[in-house]
């Protein structure tokens, strides 16, 4: 992992602010110091100190659920002084990673961990997020056609970020879906995919021309959102809790195999 990332993971840094500690040179790497943000640390063997004092990679973690509010920003700061999550967030939650994003105008379950590896492991699943979607205009044939069998996208533009310098994608067979509301003036559609980085349902139905008035994030991989009030937060149960366990179990078991693969 680089230096900069590992100090935004396991402290109260931000990013930016990582950058500049470790270009002043009050960062090190076993008594070494460094000043590239992006030297490789190994999170279980190294030893990292800022300002003398260890910042420490988590063995155990723990894993929360936020109900991200609409015009918050998911990172730790904002040039242009936005609010982001950070501004919600208790005190004590300053240094938890998101699990992945969800952009400006979305809201719904964010989870957040304090831990780099389960953040990873849990960001570059297919585990199922199930999002309450409404559109203006109707759900017809070929936004059915698509959901059901995928598509592929040369230019999926519309509907991404304008910023974004994605432009193909393509979009994976939704694991379900429901029409709550099918109507001319505007629909309700509750549906289960496997990602939804990088505004993937705004540019599925940006392609129908169906603009997302109001998105909502559900549940994410078993963890369901439920009546968490806006703005709160809550602890994983113990049900949640094991069926992490074990895919967390799995999937390390899987990076093993990977490893010894490729000696």
């Amino acid at each position: 992992m680089r230096l900069n990332k590992f100090i935004a993971h396991y402290s109260s840094y931000s990013r930016r602010e990582a950058d500049k500690v470790i270009q002043d040179g009050y960062v090190k790497i076993n008594a070494d110091v460094q000043t590239n943000p992006a030297t490789q640390v190994n999170e279980r063997d190294d030893r990292v100190t800022l300002k003398g004092k260890k910042i420490s990679a988590n063995e155990q973690y723990t894993v929360i659920a936020y109900n991200k509010q609409k015009g918050e920003l998911v990172t730790k700061s904002d040039p242009r002084k936005r609010k982001t999550i950070y501004d919600t967030l208790p005190q004590k939650y300053k240094h938890f990673i998101p699990i992945g994003r969800l952009d400006y105008a979305t809201e719904g379950l964010l989870l957040l961990t304090d831990a780099s590896r389960v953040a990873t492991a849990l960001m570059t699943s297919n585990m199922e997020r199930v999002y309450r979607v409404k559109i203006k205009g109707d759900i017809n044939d070929d936004i059915e056609q698509a959901m059901q069998k995928g598509m592929e996208l040369e230019d999926a533009s519309s509907g991404g970020h304008e910023l974004s310098n994605i432009k193909s994608m393509n979009f994976a067979p939704f694991f379900a879906y429901n029409i709550v509301k099918n109507a001319p003036t505007y629909s309700i559609i509750k549906i289960a995919i496997s990602e939804g980085q990088n505004r993937e349902v705004r540019r599925f139905f940006a392609h129908f021309n169906r603009d997302v008035v109001d998105l909502k994030r559900l549940s994410f991989g078993g963890v369901e959102l439920n009546n968490l009030p806006s703005g709160k937060v809550r602890f994983l149960s113990k049900n949640e809790y094991t069926h992490l366990h074990k895919f967390l179990s799995e999937y390390e078991k899987g990076q093993k195999q990977v490893k010894k693969g490729k000696k």
